[in-house]
């Protein structure tokens, strides 16, 4: 069974930074972390909008996002902690999906950066989209000198604003800047693949660490 992803994203400047990590750190992650089948919770900052923090779990399967332990903290269950919080602060991404490639990786503990990609695609072009991804795209980043792990996730809940998500650990977000980097992501494929891409999300990140 291919592992599932819980992925949360928020632009947080209209919130106070302070209780904002608080929040995350001494109650979100932990609250997630004791739920079954949870089996890590990872926070990234915004290399480019240090007021971006994104939270990726990956999930023994998406099954757990329905379980009693998962639903009484989630969603209308969140703590009045939580509704004030994500009150404040302005949500950019909630995606939940399968992993399509390769399937079973899970967050490797070592990365120090994160490039998420998230997209719609046109579907007279979806069938095309997948066959460039799984067998150039996805690859060939894959291969970059200092990419950690690259995973690509696939949505059916029709409440995820964007189907299609990938994930590159990086051993700093820099790698996602290099010209290896670049060169990989400027095939002739990748150029006519362009032109069919919606909502596209780009996020560069670095490991989140608390100050102090």
């Amino acid at each position: 069974m291919s592992k599932g992803l819980l992925f949360a994203s928020f632009d947080f400047s209209t919130a106070h930074a302070d209780e904002f990590h608080d929040w995350y750190d001494k109650e979100h992650v932990p609250e997630r972390l004791r739920v079954p089948g949870i089996l890590n919770a990872m926070r990234w900052i915004g290399a480019d909008n240090p007021t971006y923090a994104v939270a990726t779990y990956d999930l023994e399967s998406l099954a757990v996002l329905q379980s009693p332990p998962y639903l009484a903290v989630g969603g209308a269950n969140g703590s009045p902690w939580t509704m004030r919080v994500t009150n404040k602060a302005t949500r950019i991404m909630r995606f939940t999906g399968d992993q399509v490639l390769p399937g079973d990786v899970v967050t490797p503990a070592n990365a120090g950066g994160l490039l998420v990609a998230s997209m719609n695609i046109d579907p007279a072009a979806e069938d095309e989209f997948n066959e460039w991804y799984n067998t150039e795209h996805l690859p060939f980043l894959a291969a970059v000198p200092g990419v950690i792990a690259a995973r690509r996730f696939r949505s059916e809940d029709p409440a995820c604003e964007r189907k299609y998500l990938a994930l590159y650990n990086l051993e700093s977000a820099d790698v996602a800047k290099s010209d290896a980097w670049q060169k990989a992501a400027a095939t002739p494929w990748t150029g006519r693949m362009r032109r069919y891409f919606r909502d596209l999300l780009v996020i560069r990140c670095t490991k989140y660490r608390r100050e102090g």
